[in-house]
């Protein structure tokens, strides 16, 4: 009787080989975009300095110093100094863990209200569907950063809001996404088995569909991030942003702009900075769809 019963543990050893034999899977596919890879790498890099580089730096990033102001890169300032006499590298590693966090909390924020806006819209569809999809086109029908800068000039400049005004424009690129994807999926015959077992529609919704839907989201995902770093470094250099002395890296650009010429160092590094952070994500992302989609395989 016992050979009969399922065995907990061989179950769970099973499902943890699948899941060891699809990461390699997904790896090797991912490897075969060298640029991916590379931008892999640059992002896991980019997150352990985020998190571990402040715990090394040497200078306080909002100390002033005007013994040693506009000095050039050197032993002491790898990155040389601003018009305050403070460390730029200092500043740009914790400026690095500033601006991601932006990206991420942003793009997770507009991420879950348009996966439920649009998983919504494509399950239910009808009046339901033409509202929020509407709804959608309105916010779409704008430029993203003018969006964005509208809403911050209502709420003020802070990084909450900064955060929520990229979020906004971010939900109707999701929604849309998502409604694609479950209108692909929600007559599929394992849906039908679902509804005629008496499932929930909360249920075949998030437990069903949504795991069906997850590549394109999380491909998207990844691009955005890109598109909301830029955005929060182009609000900070406008001063609608993150405020002095924060060492936000669109804030850092926008203090280099007055002495582009005299002490170039001062923007340069901050800028290569965030053009590395959008390269990597962007190039990664375009790898995730390659490695994600089947079409693509």
């Amino acid at each position: 009787m016992s050979s009969n019963l399922s065995n907990p543990n061989l179950e769970q050893s099973q499902k943890g080989s699948l899941f060891l034999n699809n990461l390699k899977d997904f790896y090797r596919r991912l490897s075969r975009n060298k640029a991916a890879l590379i931008g892999g790498y640059l992002i896991l890099f980019l997150i352990l300095v985020a998190i571990f580089g402040p715990l090394f730096t040497v200078h306080d990033p909002n100390e002033p110093d005007y013994a040693v102001k506009l000095a050039g890169p050197s032993a002491e300032h790898w990155f040389g100094t601003d018009h305050h006499g403070r460390d730029i590298f200092t500043r740009v590693i914790h400026g690095i863990g500033i601006t991601m966090t932006i990206g991420v909390l942003s793009t997770i924020l507009g991420g879950v209200v348009g996966i439920i806006l649009g998983i919504v819209s494509g399950y239910y569809g009808g009046k339901l569907d033409t509202v929020i999809m509407r709804l959608m086109d309105i916010l779409l029908a704008f430029p993203g950063i003018l969006l964005a800068l509208a809403l911050i000039s209502i709420l003020g400049a802070s990084r909450q809001n900064v955060i929520i005004a990229i979020a906004l424009f971010a939900v109707p690129t999701f929604a849309r996404i998502v409604r694609g994807s479950t209108l692909s999926v929600r007559n599929l015959e394992y849906i039908d088995a679902m509804k005629a077992l008496g499932a929930s529609d909360f249920r075949i919704i998030f437990l069903h569909i949504l795991p069906n839907i997850l590549s394109p989201i999380i491909v998207q995902g990844s691009i955005f991030i890109a598109s909301a770093v830029l955005s929060a470094s182009g609000l900070s250099f406008l001063g609608l942003g993150e405020q002095p002395p924060s060492p936000e890296l669109g804030a850092l650009l926008s203090d280099g702009r007055d002495f582009i010429w005299d002490a170039g160092h001062i923007a340069f590094f901050p800028g290569l900075v965030i053009m590395l952070i959008v390269l990597a994500f962007n190039v990664f992302g375009d790898g995730l769809r390659d490695a994600l989609d089947p079409k693509m395989r």
